[in-house]
């Protein structure tokens, strides 16, 4: 489905990086405008798609833990 919105919609370099970081590269490196969110793993989160949203998944020490991707 992310093959809808356009630029980049995954990241799976940034798997490893701290949560903040990952965030401020992936607004960077979308050309549209892109809200990267950090998430704690286990929260809860809407489930709609959106093209304008990137959920950033983290473990408790701020890592990100999943590919990140549009949605």
């Amino acid at each position: 489905m992310a093959s809808i919105c356009k630029g980049k919609s995954s990241w799976p370099e940034l798997v490893g990086v701290y949560g903040d970081t990952a965030a401020a590269t992936i607004m960077k490196e979308n050309g549209n405008i892109v809200r990267a969110i950090v998430v704690l793993e286990g929260t809860g989160v809407p489930e709609d798609f959106r093209c304008n949203r990137v959920w950033v998944w983290v473990n408790g020490s701020g890592i990100v833990t999943q590919t990140p991707i549009i949605g």
